[in-house]
Order: structure tokens, then sequence, then C-alpha cells
């Protein structure tokens, strides 16, 4: 039956991180929400083999490699780790620029 602790977890867990990524916080926030979608996927993964359920199975293996790419993409690729590390910067320039109404 499919109403135990990790299809909560799925369910809910898949809401947060959609909402991270909705939020647009920055670069950092949304690579967490990946981090949390990873959890997610093999949540769903471990679902959907205790159930039988073929399509659930196959459908969060394909997320979980895109999820995790998303990790590399926003926390752990140095390159773009740099980028993140810069527009951070430019952000909060603009920021406190159009607070200071010169934008």
């Amino acid at each position: 039956m499919m109403n135990g602790p990790l299809e909560w977890f799925g369910s809910i867990g898949a809401i947060i991180s959609a909402a991270m990524i909705a939020a647009d916080w920055g670069r950092k926030w949304t690579g967490w929400a990946f981090v949390l979608f990873v959890l997610v996927s093999t949540a769903w993964i471990a679902t959907g083999v205790m159930n039988g359920s073929t399509p659930l199975t196959v459908q969060n293996a394909i997320l979980l490699t895109i999820n995790s790419w998303g990790v590399w993409q926003y926390l752990l690729s140095p390159k773009n780790r740099k980028k993140i590390e810069r527009m951070e910067e430019l952000e909060s320039q603009a920021s406190e620029d159009v607070e200071r109404g010169r934008a």
C-alpha cells in the first residue's frame, strides 16, 4: 500500500523543493532544493521497488539523475561555484543601488 512514511516524505519533500526553486532565493538555495529532490527521488524509487511499480521507479531513477546534475551545477562544480560567488556579489551591490535609488 502506498501511504507510508516514504510516500509522505516524497510528497512533502517535492512540494518544499519546488517552492524553494520557485521562490528564487538564489543559486545556493536552488542547489539545496536539488539536494532535497535527490532524497525525494530516492524515496520514490524505494517505494516503487517495494510496491512493484515500474513506472514510478523508472521515472524517479531518471529524475534522480537530473536532480543529481542540478546538485553538481548549483553546489559542486568549481567553475559554477565561482560564478555563483561573483553573481552574489553583483546582486548585493545591485540591491544596495536599488535601495539607495541609484538604479
